[in-house]
């Protein structure tokens, strides 16, 4: 399975910073990738409110053995209302458990973004993970039309 990632070139590595986002708590080193190139390009412009966009990116393909596991947390499984900012609690206590408990390499989540598309967090403390390849690292150059 191929995913994507696009982030600052100095951040174009496979690893985590364990800071604090949607699906975890600080601490918890989750790589945080897309099931397509534009998911990663709307995830980036949405967290970055279109600032800093014509910064140096670089989009990373990420394969994965199609052998692992994939947990997955399905929309209907989520409270109402999972997407607001004051639910995120939520999100972070389904994220940490994954984490915790070493069950999976990746668990998939619903995107907040765009309905029907998902995202796919990286367990980078996994027994697994050594697995998980950087199968190349491209430019990525925003559409200057994105940042208007």
């Amino acid at each position: 399975m191929l995913v994507y990632r696009i982030t600052l070139e100095r951040f174009a590595t496979l690893q985590a910073s364990g800071i604090e986002a949607r699906w975890n708590s600080n601490g918890a080193k989750i790589l945080y990738t897309t099931s397509s190139r534009a998911l990663a390009c709307l995830e980036n412009v949405v967290h970055r409110s279109g600032e800093g966009l014509d910064n140096n990116f670089k989009a990373l393909v990420i394969e994965i053995p199609n052998s692992e596991r994939v947990e997955t947390i399905l929309e209907k499984d989520l409270p109402k209302h999972w997407q607001q900012f004051d639910m995120e609690y939520v999100c972070r206590m389904i994220g940490d458990d994954w984490y915790y408990k070493q069950e999976s390499l990746i668990l998939k989540v619903p995107s907040v973004i765009i309905p029907n598309e998902y995202n796919f967090l990286i367990n980078t403390m996994h027994k697994n993970f050594k697995k998980v390849k950087l199968k190349s690292i491209e430019p990525f150059i925003f559409d200057k039309r994105i940042k208007q």
